[in-house]
């Protein structure tokens, strides 16, 4: 258990946030796909990135890393995979696990995939196992669930057409395009369902970057053809704007000046936009070489907002929101009913234990303002509940978290980077 310590002076500070988590693990696995060496830069070292480079060296790839440096070195083996089958442990990653079912497909032998217990029970694999089924892949639930344990028989994959059900995770779509260049026969993926597409802007931003090319349709039909071949290259990774969320939200809440090092919103992450759902709110934002720049308001204005592009800063709304001067809505988020854990309905249980009226919907939940009870949050092994119902700490005294280790699966000292708000 954490408690946080209320802020007493508006915070007046520079934070620099550890690289994004979802181009850091695209990275990798296309660097594992170039045929050559390859350097990463700025890279983040959590949880989610310890999976997928051990997955990575399990299945012939050989990475190097500096932690202190915040780089990797990859040399890919050219679509090749040596071994032969594997059982590979993917923890509680969502990103390792959806990208890996697919890359493995392109080997030959019985790949085995297994997580934590968080990702059995709640994290669906179904409609992306559906997809390569389409595409000649033998792929399956071990239980016949959808959910981890999966099992791939792979005999190499030849590319084809494919219909995709998109709606639960954009990382399935991802999973099949990072691996559609080296198909013999490319692929046409259909996409159906609602699409998260910020999240395939960075992925097409990253296949870009090392040369292959993608084309599409109003992201509803995809052509990516076979036989290229990613170039190895040196290249840097952005900083995390889900991380960055909880400082900019850290200064809206107590009316202080947050800027975050080295982000822009030009970036192809989606959650860089939370910044102007807290414009909304009452904050000012402004954009400099340094970075972005959030100073919060006297008090803050309800808002009702669609959050589907950027639902991993809806946990950072619901944590600010008792302190608006009116409800706070937040709408279309079903899809993060099956994330690390159901995020709409820990973020209403959470609200509730602390007193706060909370009117829960299928995609959604719409908060009041009100006084926060002190309490113990339960974080359902979830890095981004900590992290969000953290600030709420920022202005009450008695908020504990706990389980706060669970941070590390994208942000490993988040708390200690949190102290730096305190002036």
């Amino acid at each position: 258990m954490r408690a946080i310590q209320p802020i007493h002076n508006p915070p007046n500070v520079t934070i620099a946030v550890p690289g994004s988590k979802s181009i850091t693990n695209r990275a990798l696995l296309v660097a594992a796909l170039a045929n050559g060496n390859s350097t990463l830069t700025g890279a983040l070292f959590s949880d989610d990135t310890h999976y997928m480079c051990n997955a990575l060296r399990k299945l012939g790839i050989q990475i190097s890393e500096n932690q202190e440096q915040s780089t990797f070195s990859v040399t890919g083996n050219g679509g090749h995979i040596p071994v032969h089958g594997a059982e590979l442990y993917v923890g509680n990653s969502g990103t390792t696990t959806r990208s890996l079912i697919s890359y493995v497909s392109l080997g030959h032998g019985k790949f085995v995939l297994d997580g934590d217990e968080p990702m059995r029970r709640s994290r669906p694999m179904s409609d992306l196992l559906d997809a390569l089924t389409q595409l000649g892949v033998s792929a399956q639930s071990q239980f016949e669930n959808g959910h981890l344990p999966i099992i791939i028989q792979a005999g190499g994959l030849k590319g084809g057409k494919t219909t995709l059900d998109a709606s639960k995770s954009s990382q399935f779509l991802t999973s099949l395009m990072l691996i559609a260049p080296y198909t013999e026969n490319g692929m046409e993926i259909e996409v159906v369902g609602e699409l998260k597409t910020p999240y395939i802007d960075i992925t097409i931003a990253v296949m870009k970057a090392f040369g292959a090319n993608v084309n599409h349709k109003d992201y509803r039909h995809f052509h990516i053809d076979g036989g290229q071949q990613y170039q190895p290259c040196s290249y840097h990774i952005e900083p995390d704007a889900s991380s960055a969320s909880y400082f900019f939200a850290a200064a809206a809440l107590t009316g202080g000046s947050v800027t975050v090092q080295h982000l822009s919103t030009d970036s192809a992450q989606g959650d860089v936009q939370f910044v102007h759902v807290l414009e909304q709110m009452g904050c000012q934002v402004s954009e400099s070489d340094a970075g972005i720049t959030v100073q919060g308001p006297r008090q803050l204005k309800g808002i009702d907002v669609d959050m589907k592009d950027i639902s991993d800063t809806a946990l950072t709304l619901a944590a600010i929101a008792p302190f608006a001067d009116s409800a706070v809505t937040i709408r279309n988020i079903e899809h993060t009913r099956w994330q690390e854990t159901d995020r709409i309905h820990a973020m209403v249980t959470e609200l509730r234990k602390l007193g706060v009226p909370v009117v829960e919907h299928r995609d959604g939940l719409e908060i009041s303002p009100s006084p926060i009870t002190p309490a113990a949050i339960d974080t359902y092994s979830d890095h981004r509940v900590a992290m969000a119902f953290s600030l709420v700490g920022l202005k009450v005294r008695g908020i504990r978290i706990n389980d706060p280790g669970c941070v590390s699966k994208t942000f490993p000292n988040y708390f200690e980077v949190l102290q730096g708000l305190y002036t």
